[in-house]
């Protein structure tokens, strides 16, 4: 029997918008194919949707953290407004050159800590959560909060969903 999906977790670059290496600037944001219908039928359905995502370039010097804030909300926008249940952004990296994100954390994913945080402020249960990421360490970091974790590897993000989240990882929408 498929378990209901509740939540999930994404990551931002290569999975809900085209990888675009530090991407500071929100005329850059090119969602991937299949992301706008998918968001739309996880809302329908009534999965809360988080955004959980390293920004390195913020420690680095490359661009200040609202830069992020900036394409982050071009992205919601694309994604046909609504916000999501929470954005969570780590922009530490410990060999950062901007003093005050220049540090190892717990958030920093393949830590969990940016997933942990929503599943305690939203008494989620684990179960029914699961974390699409474009990197081996955003799967790490869904294992270690205890949840499933789906490697995307591009195309549509829609058509994936259905055949690797729903088929293969047992999961259903309602």
């Amino acid at each position: 029997m498929a378990k209901p999906l509740v939540a999930v977790f994404l990551d931002r670059d290569g999975v809900l918008i085209e990888d675009r290496h530090y991407l500071s600037d929100p005329d850059g944001v090119a969602l991937m194919p299949g992301a706008r219908a998918l968001i739309g039928r996880l809302r329908q359905a009534g999965v809360k949707l988080f955004l959980v995502t390293n920004q390195s370039g913020v420690a680095r010097g490359m661009f200040p953290i609202e830069a992020v804030a900036a394409v982050n909300a071009r992205i919601f926008a694309e994604l046909g407004g609504g916000d999501f249940s929470g954005v969570a952004i780590c922009p530490h990296h410990p060999e950062g050159s901007v003093e005050q994100y220049s540090q190892t954390c717990a958030c920093r994913k393949p830590a969990p800590g940016m997933i942990e945080q929503f599943v305690t402020d939203f008494a989620l249960d684990r179960a029914g959560c699961c974390m699409i990421g474009d990197k081996p360490s955003d799967v790490e970091a869904a294992r270690a909060a205890g949840m499933c974790g789906f490697l995307f590897p591009g195309g549509n993000l829609d058509t994936w969903f259905d055949r690797v989240v729903l088929q293969e990882g047992g999961f259903s929408l309602g």
